[in-house]
């Protein structure tokens, strides 16, 4: 039989929107209002309400409310993991097919992925909804989220935020320095991080310690409780070291009494430590109300021997016989047999307080009444139902229930995981503080449903962004690391997932009859993620179940019309008064043929009965949904949804004087005597001042451009003169410097000028520094003999009242040219070669190619509009493999060939562009990327 090929589909979520802002390629043509920071103040709890914690300089922030900049949010990429798939599976069918054969036409799944109204512009920002896209951003989580809340409406929307932050003031708790190494060093120049982006908090490393940490987590609890929907939680992730401070902040913005719970959870199998080893993590669980909280109980499997299950200490075989367990079996309860069922014994007698005796209950010829002044837990029908159907046990004076271990085969999920912890059997880790599936998906799992909206403000390897996206929850992630984000873009790409059915289809509807014992529903179906998937149920009988059920009493006069004239024939065949109890399981060797006969059937029937019982107790008793576990489509694989990349625009961050008056932060340094105030310091020569501290820093670090001299000079585009040293020969070399506006982006236009006057000048190379590049500025590297050097300065510059100009970190940063050729394949289509990444080297003052090994992945827009970049190819060159589990799972379906064209420094071939246009961009190990627009004729 020919094996059924896997489908590969994706989640949508048709019902939720999102505002429609712009991308990087539109910010030339918003309006001046849209680009500008909003002011938002959130107003500080009453410190009159508990207790606090009190720390260096809170006094100070509490004098005022917290007021954070909230800048516009820009879409860098937009990516459908699913087109890269259909891609590959299109190659493959080709290849399978005929080589010769004309191409199929391929569907085009970014033709749809805004969904705008039918009357909008795409330049309309913040203005319409368009189709839900999963984010994923770049920035300062502080000022992502409240633009979030402020310029698109997602204030009261989020259901759940994860955060996981830095578990202490560490280096290397913080920040992982490039995607090929999660080794971090404390204190190791080599491991600090390069990124623009670090939040300032981070730039200098903790600058005033455990106080500006209190101070880094307090401002982003405070937003993120902005942003959560009134049944909303927040799950804080930290460890031992300042989990009671954390507790204290938890308290102090969110109320304690809106505290859930601390969960405590096994990070490891153990950490070498010259005391007790470390093992544990913790988890603080806050509501935004407790008494509104969504809460959706899960459950753990339950085994004889486990916490809670210790009494479990009997069976019952398959023939019905009972026994007690053998020590072995108890030791290791998975020996007991398949079919062999484990139960414990409990009380029917419970504290009533009456002062009246309970009827005697006659159970196998002896009367029974509970002890002292307890009476009975259920009435005398309820009694006899339960020994109808062999549930009672008389042991002694005292009558008990069988309560069998799969009455309820999970136990309710508590407090403490202990199942949770990464060890050489669990997922690998990719990131330095990367935390483990489970525990996040759990806490989802716990407080939101298929369709509700998580944030992880601490994006790091991207695992809640992974887990949301399993679970089929919409998803936003921050990070300010580079690193991060290029790590967890290739995870969400090449991610598989089981295809859970969807309680909103046909196939799910008939699932759901069969699971519930009902009619299969008539309703159309919409495949609506709103509506859940369909899960597995756990039973939960209980005795109210067996006491309530009148279903019992109709089976037991069905089956003794038939076994009591058995019972009483075999009575008569062996001279015996049996009652039903007294017959022996096995008929003995000297028996009768007749009487074995009458065993036989007498015990047919009666197990008959007993299966027909259990079969009525489990339908009419409480089912317990187990949310984490849906039930799956097998022959089709899921990969995750659509999702952008966006960043911050370039801002400065705003402040407020002793007036409370909004005022443009000056770019004063950190000094030993403030300046007065009033005094101002020009935003070229804050640029200038910093230049000649920490001078240019390229992808190598031998590449670093120290000045000796920095000098004004008086030009139009050019503002300074810059001198440094090239080669062993120390020739000395001019340098024209050009800075770019400190709001907006560099134009091609605008190099070219500078370029020009560089070289009428005399200059032998134009440096240009600026926070942004608009996409052709890329393609502009040299004009005559003047080499073009575009520098992005840190972001870090905008934020001068806490920066310490040490010239210790990476304030401009040059990331160079990708080299790249196009080559034609046929009449028709064309392939792309990436050679490198070109480097002005200033000891020699030529630009060499970097090679391939420099670029961990390269995407391409086979088809670029100017308005969108659309990742059709993607093409990862480092050493680990975000595809790899898909490769398994689809090995069938996607050939060889396919799969190792995603590590390839060659592209696949694609039809030439209708646009005339192609877009590359090559991100490297660092997390710098650069875009290259290419005519395509």
């Amino acid at each position: 039989m020919a094996r059924t090929p896997k489908n590969v589909e994706t989640l949508k979520h048709d019902d939720a929107r999102r505002t429609n802002i712009p991308t990087a390629e539109h910010q030339s043509v918003m309006a001046e209002e849209e680009k500008s920071p909003i002011r938002i103040a959130y107003e500080r709890r009453n410190r009159d309400l508990d207790p606090q914690l009190v720390w260096r300089g809170k006094d100070e922030q509490d004098w005022s409310d917290l007021v954070v900049a909230a800048p516009p949010l820009y879409i860098q990429e937009k990516v459908h993991p699913k087109v890269l798939i259909d891609d590959l599976l299109r190659q493959s069918a080709q290849r399978a097919a005929d080589s010769q054969s004309p191409q199929a036409e391929q569907l085009d799944l970014f033709a749809d992925f805004n969904g705008m109204p039918e009357n909008a512009t795409a330049t309309e920002f913040y203005q319409h909804d368009a189709n839900w896209t999963n984010r994923m951003i770049l920035g300062d989580s502080l000022q992502v989220m409240a633009s979030l809340a402020e310029r698109e409406g997602l204030r009261g929307k989020v259901q759940c935020i994860y955060i996981d932050p830095p578990y202490g003031i560490k280096f290397n708790s913080n920040f992982q320095w490039s995607t090929t190494s999660r080794n971090v060093k404390d204190g190791y120049a080599g491991h600090i991080t390069r990124e623009p982006e670090q939040v300032k908090a981070f730039r200098d490393t903790w600058r005033d310690g455990i106080h500006s940490y209190l101070t880094y987590l307090r401002d982003r609890l405070t937003v993120v409780r902005d942003l959560l929907s009134d049944s909303g939680s927040i799950f804080f992730q930290i460890g031992d070291e300042n989990v009671h401070l954390v507790r204290s902040l938890l308290d102090e913005v969110f109320g304690s009494e809106n505290f859930c719970r601390k969960i405590v959870f096994s990070k490891t199998s153990g950490q070498t430590d010259s005391l007790l080893a470390s093992t544990n993590d913790f988890i603080i669980w806050y509501a935004k109300d407790r008494d509104k909280v969504k809460y959706r109980q899960l459950f753990i499997e339950k085994a004889a021997g486990d916490t809670g299950s210790g009494n479990y200490r009997f069976v019952e075989l398959p023939d019905g016989s009972r026994r007690s367990m053998s020590k072995e079996e108890f030791t290791l309860p998975r020996s007991v047999g398949q079919h062999v069922k484990i139960y414990r014994l409990s009380g029917t007698s419970s504290q009533t307080g009456g002062k009246d005796r309970p009827p005697v209950f006659e159970y196998r010829g002896r009367g029974f009444t509970p002890e002292g002044t307890r009476g009975w837990s259920t009435t005398i029908t309820g009694l006899q139902r339960a020994a109808y159907s062999n549930r009672l046990v008389g042991v002694g004076n005292t009558l008990t229930y069988v309560r069998y271990l799969n009455d309820f085969p999970v136990q309710p999920l508590t407090d403490l995981w202990l199942d949770t912890g990464i060890s050489g059997f669990g997922d690998k880790k990719t990131y330095v503080v990367q935390t483990t599936g489970d525990v996040i998906a759990r806490c989802i799992l716990m407080t939101t449903d298929p369709g509700d909206l998580v944030l992880d403000p601490t994006c790091g390897s991207g695992t809640s962004a992974y887990v949301a996206e399993q679970w089929g929850r919409r998803w936003i992630t921050i990070d300010t690391s580079r690193v991060a984000l290029a790590l967890a873009r290739a995870r969400l790409m090449g991610a598989r997932y089981p295809y859970y059915l969807l309680a909103d289809s046909a196939a799910g509807q008939l699932k759901e009859a069969e699971v519930s014992h009902t009619a299969p529903s008539t309703s159309p179906s919409y495949g609506n993620i709103r509506h859940g998937f369909v899960y597995e149920r756990a039973p939960h009988i209980m005795l109210k179940h067996i006491a309530n059920n009148a279903e019992i009493d109709v089976i037991w006069e069905q089956f003794q019309e038939v076994m009591e004239p058995l019972c009483a024939q075999l009575n008569a065949e062996l001279s015996q008064s049996w009652e039903e109890w007294d017959i022996p399981r096995k008929a003995k060797k000297d028996w009768s043929a007749k009487a074995k006969e009458l065993h036989a059937a007498w015990w047919k029937e009666r197990i008959a009965r007993q299966t027909e019982m259990d079969a009525s107790i489990a339908a009419n008793s409480d089912q317990e949904f187990l949310y984490d576990k849906p039930y799956e489509e097998r022959n089709t694989v899921r990969v995750a949804g659509p999702f952008t990349v966006e960043s911050l625009s370039p801002h400065r961050v705003l402040v407020v004087d002793e007036n409370d008056e909004l005022q443009p932060l000056n770019g004063k340094f950190i000094q030993e005597k403030p300046e007065p105030y009033g005094s101002e310091i020009d935003f070229t020569q804050l640029i200038l001042d910093n230049l000649k501290t920490a001078g240019v820093q390229q992808a190598h670090k031998e590449g670093r451009i120290t000045f000796t001299a920095l000098s004004g000079w008086p030009g139009h585009y050019l503002c300074a003169e810059g001198r440094y040293l090239e080669g062993e020969s120390a020739k000395e070399r001019r340098a024209g410097i050009f800075i770019g506006p400190e709001f907006g982006t560099v134009q091609r236009a605008d190099l070219v000028a500078a370029a020009r006057e560089a070289g009428d000048a005399g200059f032998d190379v134009l440096i240009a520094c600026a926070f942004n590049y608009d996409a052709h500025s890329a393609e502009f590297e040299k004009l005559g003999r003047i080499p073009v050097l575009k520098a992005r300065m840190n972001a870090d510059l905008h934020m001068a009242d806490a920066l310490k100009n040490t010239g210790a970190g990476n304030l401009f940063v040059i990331f160079g040219e990708p080299d790249i050729d196009i080559e034609p394949v046929g009449d028709d289509q064309i392939r792309v070669k990436i050679n490198g990444v070109d480097v002005f080297h200033p000891q020699s003052g030529t630009v060499q190619s970097g090679g391939p090994d420099d670029i961990a992945v390269w995407f391409i827009d086979t088809d670029y509009n100017e308005e969108s970049f659309f990742v059709r190819h993607a093409y990862f060159l480092g050493a680990n493999d975000p595809y790899s589990s898909l490769k398994t799972t689809l090995k069938a379906e996607i050939d060889q060939e396919a799969w190792e064209s995603l590590h390839s420094e060659v592209s696949r071939p694609f039809d030439k562009p209708k646009s005339g246009r192609i877009a590359v961009k090559v991100i490297n190990h660092l997390g710098d990327e650069v875009m290259k627009v290419f005519g395509v004729r």
